[in-house]
């Protein structure tokens, strides 16, 4: 067996391993293969191009000796730079926004970086942005380049290189389909050309996002600005057209949810015990939503960007998903339903009471139904559309009794009954369930409640 000892780090980047995905492809016609990119010494795609940005400027003398680096990045390609800056010996500032992980910065700086957090919710020409303050810093630094890996083209000469002539070697040229998140436009666009320059009739698949103006961009020649709005996923996606992106090679934009890529990225790694970044799951669902176009024989291969270490106070945290909806308690039975809210009373009319306490009730706790109680028992249930239906009729109906207008009582189901159980007994003219608990109190279970549990 074969040793690989490098000189340096550096040395180390690319020849990453192409892994096929087992369980979480299964429902998914042909061979799905992942290029996994976190094999590389910085743990992202990001090191090639990164590396090659740097020696390109070398060669051509725009940078000298104890020079500066300086670039605006999401993170992973600050720390392919700072990789390349410790052994050249460069000083590296990166700019990047505010929506980026923690994780991303702290291995920055854990590496020498100065990092500047920029706001991510202004315009790319506004002078605080990510961009603008690279390249103010660079006019201000002597002996200091700002790589802009957004216009820099070595950036798609590096995938050109490297990554698509591994993609082909690896699948010994029988790969139909190439996926991957599109960002900067580097990884695409270079490994779109070596492809289609090996074959042309291999799809080149990009992964956007809402928010983003690649998509419609790529199918109008129109630039929207009304596409462009904040999202979460980081990586992939645009408000500007990097020179990097070339639009001929790419065949079809994909655009996939903030949700979707968070949720599938976690599904990854359970099914198939890849730790990956945000973007892996975007490119994955990309997958999902083109199946239809898919066929038994196709060879594909999905780009996975970088690790999840630099995620886990995001996409691998319960409360950061729960917060943004994207994760939510299982629910499984009635005490899951009421279990936020058992401690408190519940909310009821008594028979006698007047239908103008019922709306009033209804109005101060922003309800829309309630049981009725006499004698310690539910006798029947009142809700604000037959309420409505009531008052409009008739004024006077507000100085009637609620026994007058209530509908049938709710049916009772225990704690333990499931929500398939409870979901049957609701229908148009049932909106509601009484829970009884374990401690002899009730709570209500309205069809907004089963709905949201299962949505």
């Amino acid at each position: 067996m074969s040793k690989r000892v490098f000189n340096n780090v550096l040395e180390s980047i690319g020849d990453t391993p192409m892994i096929r995905l087992n369980e979480i492809a299964k429902d998914l016609p042909g061979t799905i293969y992942a290029k996994v990119e976190y094999f590389n010494p910085g743990n992202s795609v990001k090191d090639r191009m990164a590396l090659k940005m740097l020696e390109d400027a070398e060669k051509s003398g725009a940078i000298k000796p104890g020079g500066t680096v300086i670039e605006c990045t999401s993170g992973n390609t600050g720390m392919g730079l700072a990789l390349a800056c410790v052994v050249k010996g460069y000083k590296l500032i990166c700019t990047s926004n505010d929506k980026q992980s923690k994780e991303k910065f702290d291995v920055l700086r854990a590496l020498g970086a100065q990092v500047i957090v920029c706001p991510t919710n202004v315009a790319p020409d506004h002078p605080d942005s990510y961009y603008s303050v690279a390249e103010k810093l660079q006019k201000e630094t002597p002996n200091s380049i700002w790589c802009n890996q957004y216009d820099n083209l070595s950036n798609r000469q590096a995938h050109y290189e490297s990554t698509g002539p591994e993609i082909w070697e690896q699948t010994e040229g029988k790969i139909t389909h190439f996926v991957v998140g599109v960002g900067t436009g580097g990884t695409i666009s270079g490994v779109g050309k070596y492809l289609k320059e090996k074959n042309p009739d291999i799809k080149i698949w990009g992964a956007d996002t809402y928010g983003s103006v690649f998509k419609k961009y790529h199918e109008t020649g129109e630039f929207d600005e009304k596409e462009i709005y904040p999202y979460i996923t980081e990586g992939i996606g645009e408000d500007i057209l990097p020179k990097n992106v070339d639009f001929s090679v790419i065949d079809h934009f994909e655009k996939v949810t903030d949700k979707d890529g968070a949720v599938v990225t976690r599904e990854i790694a359970l099914k198939e015990g890849l730790f990956l970044g945000y973007s892996a799951g975007s490119a994955f669902q990309v997958l999902r939503q083109m199946k239809h176009t898919l066929k038994e024989d196709d060879v594909v291969v999905v780009l996975f960007h970088d690790h999840g270490s630099r995620y886990v106070g995001k996409v691998y945290n319960d409360d950061w998903m729960k917060d943004r909806g994207f994760l939510k308690d299982e629910v499984k039975t009635a005490a899951d339903l009421v279990k936020e809210h058992r401690n408190l009373p519940l909310l009821q009319m008594y028979s006698g009471e007047l239908v103008s306490a019922a709306v009033q009730k209804m109005r101060q706790f922003n309800i829309s139904q309630m049981p009725v109680v006499h004698n310690g028992e539910f006798v029947g249930s009142i809700d604000d559309r037959t309420l409505f239906e009531k008052v409009v009729d008739d004024s006077n109906a507000l100085n009637a009794s609620v026994s007058d207008y209530m509908g049938s009582a709710y049916p009772i189901v225990n704690e333990s009954d499931t929500i398939e159980h409870i979901s049957k007994l609701v229908s148009k003219d049932v909106a509601a369930v009484m829970v009884k608990l374990n401690d002899g109190g009730y709570h209500i279970i309205t069809r907004h409640d089963l709905i949201s549990a299962m949505a």
